[in-house]
């Protein structure tokens, strides 16, 4: 399982809208999603090693951002004919059995994962409440490794800025996971 890290933050680059089912049933928009001080959508998956290395840490900070005004969102963009796991119904378990305080959305087609760039698992774009990209980089530095006391929360700090109107941090390091299962095309 190769290892992909996104490129840099196109500041300022507006979000993408999106309608897609969630696992609460509902049907999810970038709009109905966001939050009076900015939007932090997140691309992971249910197989992916750095994605389970970091679920725990995804739910806090979700919450803790959510306090600021953030919303948040994940979505599940895997071809899940390939890989099982990341199925809908398994995505129902996931969100449930780890009390996800964000939707978990759907993207079936691809069509938001493309819109918004992703190419790996996870991948984090946090917007200001314009909509205009501030933060493309990683939750912390631990990869998949296990969470460390002293890790600085790189994701969280940055959208705290972005949640006091003052923008993202213009040094940002990229995130890194898996790459994106894509459907084949043809």
């Amino acid at each position: 399982m190769a290892s992909v890290n996104p490129p840099q933050c196109d500041f300022g680059r507006p979000a993408p809208d999106f309608a897609l089912p969630g696992t609460d049933g509902r049907l999810h928009s970038r709009d109905g999603c966001r939050g009076p001080n900015g939007l932090l959508v997140m691309f992971i998956c249910n197989h992916c090693p750095y994605v389970k290395a970091v679920l725990d840490r995804l739910v806090r900070d979700a919450a803790e951002l959510q306090a600021l005004g953030v919303g948040v969102v994940a979505i599940s963009s895997n071809d899940a004919a390939a890989y099982p796991e990341d199925a809908f119904p398994e995505m129902v378990r996931l969100a449930a059995e780890r009390a996800f305080p964000f939707p978990y959305l759907y993207d079936e087609t691809q069509a938001a994962a493309r819109a918004y760039g992703a190419v790996c698992t996870p991948d984090f774009f946090g917007f200001d409440a314009g909509l205009g990209l501030q933060y493309r980089g990683r939750l912390d530095d631990t990869g998949r490794g296990p969470a460390r006391p002293d890790a600085r929360r790189e994701l969280v700090e940055a959208m705290r800025r972005v949640a006091a109107g003052e923008g993202g941090p213009r040094e940002q390091a990229a995130s890194i996971g898996c790459s994106l299962k894509w459907k084949d095309e043809g």
